[in-house]
């Protein structure tokens, strides 16, 4: 159930806690100055969070002071050569039954037909949390709720934060914590800024100790976006730390660390037939992948991995799909460090299908992996097992000083692939040396 909404006080809450200054300067912009404080005692403050964008969300500055706002239910916040202090967490009351619900959430996210229950649009606009401010999603609710439930793709739970159909954004110092599913998404955006985000998504149910309780916690997803700047991120998690998708071109990442999970995805990629996935012009440097305790997460699957759908159509997305085609090139991967990965670099293009279906015609050429440190779980250091369809090509490796477990030879595995350089040992179909 969610907490009374006392409508009938909003306008006595608005002339109490929005403070709004004119100021005309040289032009004829009028600046509006918003300040909002949390109603306390349990009380519902998405009525006046949504006025306050209302009022301030274009040419002018929100201040959401410390605290904790309970939101209960979908926000869009528009903003618009506008700026956000956000002191406070946005904490979303856990009604997980509500918020299943798809017409309590927004569907702006094509890709796997997400949910999202807060969405950000507009442009030039700033929202910086101060290393102080975020969401609470309530995760531990989610996380036990769907321990003995199916979980798929398209289901209905929510993305913690949204930026859709957003032109020079930026977010800066945020904070996420108990995401219940993606951390982040950007869609159909272009000219972003995340400068500093914490997603944390940590069971703390003694009962799933040793499990990873925490599927599909994914730090952000990218998705049909150009031109998009992760900084400083720091991201506990159970699924990818940052997933490249579809059409997702001039990527900088820089200084990520991933603490459990998958590690880095590109993809997947190719899950809609009648659709071209694209990913190009991607940079990443100073990234560490950090093993973290088994009894909090079990899994660090990868450094970096790529995965493509087969040729072969199986179902319908969101939870089947395959077919799409498309290529990723032009990217560079270095000064990462890897921590008891399982498979630091992996290339596979069978996600959702197998081996002896028709191949995946996505190709993957132009992948740059330098200065690489660290170790693996086991003895396979880079597996690349390409479509025959269309073969991986320029694949290249300098200072790549990755070593496996101990007392066991590197395996370096290649299938279909035409150039790669810079591998300390032979790579090939079977990884013997």
């Amino acid at each position: 159930m969610k907490p009374n909404n006392f409508v009938s006080t909003l306008a006595a809450v608005l002339f109490l806690l929005f403070r709004v200054a004119v100021a005309h300067g040289s032009g004829t912009h009028k600046i509006n100055e918003c300040t909002v404080s949390p109603l306390g005692d349990g009380r519902d403050d998405t009525d006046q969070v949504l006025a306050a964008i209302s009022q301030c969300g274009t040419n002018g500055t929100i201040t959401l002071t410390e605290g904790s706002f309970n939101i209960t239910r979908k926000m869009n916040w528009e903003l618009n050569s506008a700026r956000v202090h956000l002191f406070g967490y946005l904490n979303f009351f856990p009604d997980v039954e509500y918020w299943l619900n798809m017409s309590n959430t927004y569907q702006v996210v094509f890709i796997q037909s997400q949910s999202s229950w807060f969405v950000v649009t507009g442009s030039d606009f700033e929202i910086d949390a101060h290393n102080s401010g975020g969401i609470q999603g309530n995760g531990q609710i989610w996380w036990d709720f769907f321990s003995n439930r199916t979980r798929e793709d398209g289901d209905g739970r929510p993305v913690a934060l949204t930026l859709f159909n957003v032109t020079r954004g930026t977010v800066r110092n945020f904070l996420i914590e108990s995401q219940p599913f993606w951390c982040n998404c950007v869609a159909e955006s272009e000219d972003v800024l995340y400068d500093g985000m914490l997603c944390n998504a940590t069971n703390t149910n003694p009962e799933f100790a040793g499990t990873n309780l925490v599927p599909n916690t994914d730090g952000i997803d990218t998705y049909r976006s150009n031109n998009v700047t992760l900084l400083n991120w720091d991201i506990t998690c159970g699924d990818d730390c940052l997933a490249i998708k579809g059409n997702s071109t001039n990527l900088l990442v820089r200084n990520v660390t991933c603490n459990g999970g998958n590690g880095i995805a590109f993809g997947s990629l190719g899950q809609y037939a009648n659709l071209s996935d694209i990913v190009e012009n991607v940079y990443m440097e100073d990234l560490k992948m950090v093993r973290l305790p088994a009894s909090v997460q079990p899994n660090m699957g990868t450094g970096v991995y790529f995965k493509t759908w087969t040729g072969e159509v199986n179902g319908v997305p969101p939870t089947g799909g395959g077919g799409g085609t498309g290529h990723v090139r032009n990217v560079t991967i270095q000064n990462v460090n890897v921590d008891q990965v399982d498979i630091p670099v992996h290339v596979y293009q069978t996600n959702g299908g197998s081996a002896s279906e028709t191949p995946s015609t996505l190709m993957f050429s132009g992948l740059h992996f330098d200065d690489w440190t660290g170790n693996a779980t086991g003895n396979t250091i880079v597996e690349f097992v390409c479509s025959p369809a269309v073969n991986c090509t320029d694949l290249t490796f300098e200072s790549f000083i990755v070593t496996p477990a101990a007392n066991e030879a590197p395996r370096f595995i290649c299938q279909n692939v035409t150039s790669i350089s810079g591998l300390q040992a032979p790579c090939n179909a079977t990884g013997e040396a």
